[in-house]
This record gives structure tokens, C-alpha cells and sequence, in this order.
């Protein structure tokens, strides 16, 4: 990716799902193959990140999918919705590109979502327990352990993960 302008965070737009999932399969490559294996994540990202599967979301009710974009490369991406009757947030993903890690564009993405559920009280989401990088980001931002799941981002999936929590 080219270093350029800073990142701005919008909405994601139809034009943008192609390079979405593709950042989406480049990050779920760099932060699950050593778990899952390759072949694992290709099924992941073959089953989840379809163009068809991130169009839906662009008119699901009460939900929220941005992008962190500089005008040449989008950064981030991350998708929310509203549960409990508004009153909560299960934010459904948030990743930033490797090679953009560390530079503030989680940290915008996490507060443009949290901004988008003014009702909202609380802010959920799951993480997979061998993922530090993502643990520490989220406990940074004020995240704490609340459960675990073994079936994380889908019913049946298999893939155990934290469930982690955070009081607005």
C-alpha cells in the first residue's frame, strides 16, 4: 500500500466492496494462516467475505459500514450494528491493512462506530483469544472480557473467541 494523505473515515460506498474484500482476505491471510492454516482462511474468507455478503450490508437496518480512506487506498474497514433494541452495539468487524497497523485508523474506525449509536450503552464484540495485537488494541480502547464463544462470527463456525465489552 502507498504511503499518501491521511485517512478520513465515510461510509462505504457499492464502488468500494472489491477493494474491501480484498483487504479483508490480505488481513484475514496475515492474522490467520499461522492458526487456521491457509486453505482454513481461503474457506473463511470464500463463505464470508463475498461481494455478495458485504453488499448486503450496505442497506441492513441499523447498522454502520465505514471505511478508512485516503483518496488513493482504503486503510480500515469495520461493520456494527445495533442489537437489544438499540441499546447496545455488536461491532461485527474492524481491520485495519498489516501494513497500516498502528497509525490510528482502528482507533478511527472504533469511534466513528461508536458515534453512529447515540442510544446505545454499551459496545460489544468478539476476538480470537490467540490474537494479541487485537486484544491489546481493544483493551486500549477501553474493552474488557466479558465471555467466550466457541462460534465466533457465525453460528457453527468452529472458531473460539473472547467476548469483550465496553460501557458508552
Amino acid at each position: 500500500m502507498a504511503d499518501a494523505a491521511p485517512y478520513f473515515v465515510r461510509t462505504v460506498a457499492r464502488g468500494d466492496l472489491e477493494k474491501v474484500r480484498a483487504l479483508l482476505i490480505e488481513t484475514w491471510h496475515h492474522t490467520y494462516d499461522a492458526l487456521y492454516g491457509a486453505a482454513r482462511v481461503d474457506e473463511i474468507t470464500g463463505s464470508w467475505h463475498t461481494i455478495a455478503a458485504l453488499e448486503a450490508r450496505l442497506t441492513r437496518p441499523n447498522s454502520e459500514f465505514v471505511v478508512a480512506d485516503n483518496g488513493l487506498e482504503i486503510g480500515g474497514m469495520a461493520f456494527a450494528e445495533a442489537t437489544d433494541e438499540g441499546r447496545a452495539v455488536m461491532l461485527r468487524q474492524l481491520y485495519v491493512h498489516p501494513s497500516r497497523q498502528g497509525q490510528g485508523i482502528g482507533a478511527a474506525l472504533l469511534e466513528e462506530v461508536e458515534n453512529c449509536f447515540p442510544e446505545a450503552r454499551r459496545i460489544r464484540l468478539e476476538v480470537e483469544e490467540a490474537n494479541a495485537g487485537a486484544r491489546r488494541f481493544y483493551a486500549a480502547h477501553g474493552f474488557a472480557q466479558v465471555g467466550r464463544t466457541e462460534n465466533c462470527g457465525a453460528g457453527g463456525s468452529g472458531i473460539p473467541a473472547l467476548i469483550y465489552e465496553k460501557r458508552l
